[in-house]
């Protein structure tokens, strides 16, 4: 059993009386750690200038879906971030690529909410690892999308002031002009969305806590449907220009909430608050894992991880060893992403894995990709009397960190079909380590360390 995991299925069979179509199987993996909630002193944090907390809401969380149709649309979306990474990883040599690569993303999983300019406008924006610049929509617009709060109207706030085309901010960006010594940008992103507009400094707010001078991009002119979930985009990357950059103590983890709870809101914590030291997990559970710089500045912005190796139950794949390494030209390599929905790695690695998992399964396999979406599948068994079906363990050695996955972060069932997938897919290029896969651990950036370290937690409890 060591090299197994085990889930109930009496607790899908609950969730099914409910009314569910699709449940991720939560289970009880053989030697796996327990999870632990943090102690964030949440009556202390928003004293702090310079750290906060603030809530996650999915940009699917208000609509009437289905469980099924959630998760095949986060896949949906993943797939199509995946394809725009790719063709920016492998044509970063190209100038006019190059230029954008640092806001490639686009589309995102998650908003958070927060103010702008004094007095403050609230506003949604999409939160997003894999780029640097902040902006939201501005007036007067140029051409701007449909969002669901008013336009931010600068001349309406006190605290809001343009930045010269010498400050720091604007030698940042990959790509600008200057026009009245004003700092005017354009960034256009993989799926034809761009922003356009004059970069500036302002005051945020973010729940009780106020930051001023927070280098912005007002954007004028703004299309594409690739952003109207929220008013604009707040860029987490390893950027200048990126929030997490701009604090006093550039760090922040974020703790995502299982898929199938939609009463439950994720986290994340930013700055000062953001601290191993506040856990509640013991040592041996924190698992720390160095960043890996990418050569190629156009690339700079991810947060690249040294996957060395996969295990699958006791056995460890027989991956070469520099299959998910960083080539000197900056292509390939491994990122970690909050707005990938699932894992996806290179194609030979994926291949040994799928068969390897196939093996230690001891279940009949079936085709879902036309209802799923996935193409590692399985006949879901009837229940024995046990409740229960055992997984192998799937373990990512992460570089001096071997990240033993929950089986509920890397098994999507389907019972209305009666299917079990492996919730994984292959990637042509650059790999990704995905949002399903980080599911209840606090992930904590620290830019100044440059680790990333996972955290086992009951992420609803934040």
């Amino acid at each position: 059993m060591g090299s197994g995991s085990v889930f109930p299925l009496s607790s899908v069979l609950l969730i099914l009386t409910l009314g569910a179509l699709l449940v991720a199987f939560f289970v009880n993996p053989a030697c796996s750690t327990s999870r632990r909630a943090l102690d964030l002193h949440d009556h202390h944090h928003q004293t702090m200038q310079n750290g906060f907390k603030v809530t996650l809401k999915h940009i699917d969380s208000d609509k009437n879906f289905t469980r099924l149709e959630r998760l095949q649309r986060r896949i949906k979306r993943g797939r199509k971030r995946l394809q725009r990474l790719n063709v920016l990883s492998t044509s970063s040599s190209d100038h006019n690529l190059g230029a954008t690569s640092p806001v490639h993303a686009g589309q995102g999983e998650f908003l958070m909410k927060l103010s702008i300019g004094t007095p403050a406008e609230t506003y949604n924006a999409i939160l997003d690892t894999g780029s640097d610049l902040i902006w939201t929509q501005c007036k007067p617009c140029k051409d701007c999308y449909d969002q669901p709060t008013p336009i931010f109207d600068p001349k309406k706030s006190s605290t809001f002031s343009k930045l010269s085309c010498e400050s720091e901010f604007c030698e940042a960006l990959p790509s600008q002009t200057c026009t009245n010594n004003s700092c005017e940008y354009y960034y256009a992103y993989g799926d034809f969305s761009s922003t356009d507009g004059i970069l500036a400094t302002e005051t945020f707010t973010f729940g009780d806590v106020s930051i001023p001078k927070i280098g912005f991009g007002c954007g004028k002119d703004n299309q594409g449907g690739g952003f109207n979930q929220g008013a604009g985009l707040v860029g987490l990357g390893r950027g200048t220009l990126s929030l997490v950059s701009q604090l006093k103590e550039p760090k922040f983890s974020y703790c995502l909430t299982s898929v199938d709870d939609t009463k439950s809101s994720s986290t994340l914590l930013m700055g000062s608050v953001a601290n191993l030291a506040n856990t509640t997990s013991k040592h041996a559970d924190i698992k720390t894992t160095p960043l890996i710089k990418n050569p190629n500045p156009d690339q700079s912005t991810f947060y690249y991880l040294g996957l060395e190796g996969i295990s699958v139950g006791d056995t460890r794949l027989p991956i070469e060893k520099d299959t998910f390494a960083l080539g000197d030209d900056g292509n390939g390599g491994l990122i970690i992403d909050s707005g990938t929905t699932l894992t996806y790695i290179e194609e030979g690695a994926f291949d040994l894995l799928k068969t390897e998992f196939t093996s230690q399964i001891k279940l009949a396999e079936a085709d879902a990709t036309d209802t799923v979406g996935l193409e590692v599948c399985f006949k879901l068994p009837e229940d024995d009397g046990s409740g229960k079906v055992e997984v192998p363990k799937l373990v990512f050695h992460f570089k001096n960190a071997d990240l033993e996955l929950p089986a509920e972060n890397y098994i999507i069932a389907d019972t209305d079909v009666g299917v079990l997938c492996l919730a994984m897919g292959s990637a042509s290029a650059m790999s990704v380590f995905g949002n399903y896969q980080q599911q209840n651990f606090l992930v904590y950036h620290d830019l100044v360390k440059e680790t990333i370290s996972f955290v086992p937690t009951k992420c609803d409890q934040l």
